[in-house]
């Protein structure tokens, strides 16, 4: 019998080793002419990479850079991506500014400050150190780093959620990018905490996706406190537990955080799925007939369920389903904040939510009329 082979994916590098990269082919440049064709740096914890320079470009006073962004066999938006610097002689230290395609924060709470582009520190350390590696001693420089077409695919990213405007960020702290990172991923999410907080708000909304964005928004509650879970809310619940947040609203489809008031806190699909189940259960300890639990449990989709409970006076389930689930999360981080649920349908309508929910979303001032 022939073995099956799988594919072994390949690792790719961060946008952060590209400048640091093409920034010290600019450098070399600059200080003898040469013109290289590939670049070794060191990443950040230990170890070495080398990538090839796509063009070196040599000016009147300064030299330029590019290095094309490869994801390897990762989906990331930003695979194939020119990255350029400018390299520029300067008196003193190295200063690291951005150029075009390369995004500005504008709101507080990421690594960089407001005003500053979006360059990461990780980044910015490897770029000084490969950069200082080539100048003569005591002599220092100006670089400028870009990502042209940075601006239209900023747009496919969380920077606009950040407040990171006209551009990509700079990123990376090892250096290379792991094909499929399930934790990069979780980690990409976790800065919207933090900037939340430090545009000082303490009470949170936690939605797994961008139809609970939208929907968020409209029922009045304050943009910059929703923070986008995607399906790791486990992830982004202890995250808060780590830092001073007071109360978190889970706001989301039915489908999502009925799968929470069953303690499962990763909502991928193929991962775990007990919605029936749970719903069931719920609708039993409500005194719903027989025939109600066998039509949940022979469901297609949670959405079928609205209908179902209505036709039998049971709606009432969801309620006791969303106080389930703000008790599955609260016991999840061990109590340290407040917790509440609200859940909605696809068509809008808000189908279940507990006290905590109108105590939260109360405290944010939404504008909605609960029953």
């Amino acid at each position: 019998m022939d073995k099956v082979r799988t594919k072994e994916l390949r690792s790719g590098y961060t946008t952060g080793s590209c400048a640091a990269a093409a920034a010290k082919a600019a450098a070399r440049a600059l200080v003898d002419g040469t013109l290289l064709t590939q670049v070794t740096i060191t990443l950040p914890a230990g170890g070495q990479l080398t990538l090839p320079v796509a063009r070196v470009e040599p000016g009147d006073g300064w030299c330029r850079a590019q290095v094309i962004k490869d994801a390897g066999d990762d989906p990331d938006v930003t695979h194939g991506l020119a990255i350029v610097a400018e390299v520029r002689p300067a008196a003193g230290g190295i200063s690291i500014l951005g150029g075009p395609g390369v995004g500005t924060v504008t709101k507080p709470g990421l690594a960089v400050p407001v005003g500053q582009p979006a360059i990461n520190p990780v980044p910015r350390q490897m770029i000084e150190r490969e950069v200082r590696e080539v100048l003569p001693p005591g002599q220092g420089a100006t670089v400028i780093i870009s990502a042209p077409g940075g601006e239209k695919l900023a747009h496919q990213t969380m920077n606009p959620r950040l407040g990171i405007v006209g551009g990509i960020s700079i990123l990376g702290t090892g250096g290379i990018v792991r094909p499929m990172s399930e934790e990069a991923y979780r980690q990409s999410l976790v800065p919207q905490v933090d900037q939340a907080l430090a545009l000082g708000y303490r009470h949170l909304v936690l939605t797994p996706g961008r139809l609970g964005v939208n929907k968020a928004r409209e029922l009045g509650l304050p943009p910059d406190c929703i923070v986008e879970t995607s399906n790791f809310i486990g992830t982004l619940l202890e995250e808060c537990a780590k830092r001073p947040v007071e109360a978190v609203l889970l706001f989301g489809h039915l489908g999502k955080l009925v799968k929470v008031a069953a303690g499962i806190f990763h909502t991928l699909g193929r991962l775990a799925d007990a919605r029936r189940e749970t719903l069931a259960a719920h609708a039993a300890l409500q005194g719903a007939p027989r025939e109600v639990i066998v039509q949940i449990m022979n469901m297609n989709t949670a959405e079928e369920v609205v209908g179902i409970l209505q036709r039998y006076g049971l709606s009432n389930v969801w309620h006791q389903v969303a106080a389930a689930a703000s008790r599955r999360a609260a016991q999840y981080v061990g109590d340290k904040y407040l917790v509440g649920t609200m859940m909605y349908s696809l068509s809008g309508e808000i189908v279940g939510y507990d006290a905590g929910a109108r105590q939260i979303g109360g405290e944010l001032g939404w504008h909605i009329a609960l029953p």
